[in-house]
């Protein structure tokens, strides 16, 4: 049986996702407009949406449903 290959990311998932979104709207500005941009925008869209929720289910405020 194989073993999974595991090791502990360096940055933090905002990080990642931030730097990631980033770099992807750096390459959708390299782009005419089109189909392939608003994709790339959208994804870009996505991650900000996903690091937005992160730091929102890690909030101190957020309380447990009673």
């Amino acid at each position: 049986m194989q073993k999974r290959r595991r090791f502990k990311q360096q940055l933090t998932l905002q990080e990642r996702l931030t730097a990631w979104s980033k770099e992807v709207l750096d390459q959708a500005a390299k782009l005419p407009p089109g189909p392939e941009r608003d994709a790339l925008i959208k994804k870009a869209r996505q991650a900000d949406v996903a690091c937005h929720l992160d730091e929102w289910s890690h909030s101190p405020e957020l309380q447990l449903p009673v």
